[in-house]
């Protein structure tokens, strides 16, 4: 089995779910701060349902590309490398989204969810509905993220599921750790080094959905000779070759094998590919430099006065012990 696979969904769902556990926590802390831990339950049920239904998503892409293959069983090789750049696309828009934007919008979280929860307390007909909606949206935008990365590696079997399982179980021990036990943990820090883990994994994502393109194109153009010149760089005369992504740049395959360890590692985290072609490099190089940049701004952005407000700093851990 190649647990490397699980390495990649592990860091996504760890650094998700901690996010989520911290709403969780400040849900929890307020209520109890409020007197009202009969809507405890309602908390729960937000967090069970939304993992059912992050769940269900990722069983209906499976049934999705499942239902395509066999209905166009001469397109295969097209569909499965074509639905795979797609999820990976989509895995790169909304994790890209997640670092720069949920990074700026860190600081007032903590402010957020309390405004959300009081907002439901003061609507006591509808308070516990109201605490449900907030948990299960905060369940569910984590965990169909992590879905979306998934589904971009689905042919890599259960691995890919159980390092996300492995993601989950840890961000619920670091929440108990927090909220529970009142132990010091330096989130921001966490979420830093997280950060940074997630630019070079998603920037591996480019590389991997472009490689998924060119075989879904390439599958197209050696079909029929009508659509033969979709392949617009295509070696004849060499065994290793491309369709779309130009000249290779990089051949490491004596040096470092990306189907053995420690390349194989590599691969699966960060995208490494034995065999690099230009537009895959210039891809890499171009999501590092701007989505990257982008990320490692909104962290220098952020003053010492707006860090106390990150969520779950010592004032926040100390907040949930009133």
């Amino acid at each position: 089995m190649n647990f490397s696979t699980a390495l990649p969904t592990f860091v996504i769902t760890l650094r998700e779910g901690v996010e989520a556990a911290l709403v969780v926590g400040i849900v929890l802390a307020l209520l109890k701060k409020a007197k009202q831990s009969r809507l405890n339950p309602w908390v729960y049920a937000g967090i069970g349902v939304g993992i059912i239904v992050s769940a269900l998503i990722g069983v209906l892409f499976g049934w999705v590309t499942q239902a395509l293959g066999k209905a166009y069983p001469q397109y295969t090789g097209v569909i499965e490398p074509a639905l795979e750049g797609v999820f990976c696309v989509l895995a790169i828009a909304m994790l890209s989204w997640m670092l720069i934007w949920m990074t700026k919008q860190a600081r007032f979280m903590k402010a957020a969810v309390e405004g959300a929860v009081n907002s439901a307390l003061t609507k006591n007909t509808n308070a516990g509905w109201g605490i449900f909606s907030l948990i299960f949206v905060a369940i569910v935008r984590e965990g169909f993220e992590t879905v979306l990365f998934i589904a971009g590696s689905f042919q890599q079997g259960l691995m890919p599921v159980i390092g996300a399982l492995g993601g989950v179980i840890v961000a619920i021990a670091i929440g108990v750790l927090l909220f529970k036990w009142g132990v010091k943990i330096n989130i921001r820090q966490f979420f830093q080094a997280m950060g940074i883990l997630l630019v070079l994994i998603v920037a591996g994502l480019v590389v991997t959905a472009l490689q998924r393109f060119d075989e879904a194109i390439a599958s197209v153009a050696l079909s029929n000779r009508a659509s033969e010149n979709f392949c617009f760089y295509y070696e004849h005369f060499t065994r290793i070759h491309s369709c779309i992504l130009g000249p290779m740049v990089s051949n490491t395959s004596k040096i470092l094998p990306d189907e053995q360890f420690p390349g194989i590692i590599l691969k699966s985290l960060f995208g490494y590919r034995e065999h690099l072609y230009l537009v895959q490099a210039v891809g890499y190089v171009t999501f590092l430099v701007t989505v990257g940049g982008l990320y490692f701004r909104s962290l220098g952005g952020i003053s010492p006065e707006a860090q106390k407000n990150i969520p779950v700093n010592q004032k926040a851990i100390n907040y949930t012990r009133d």
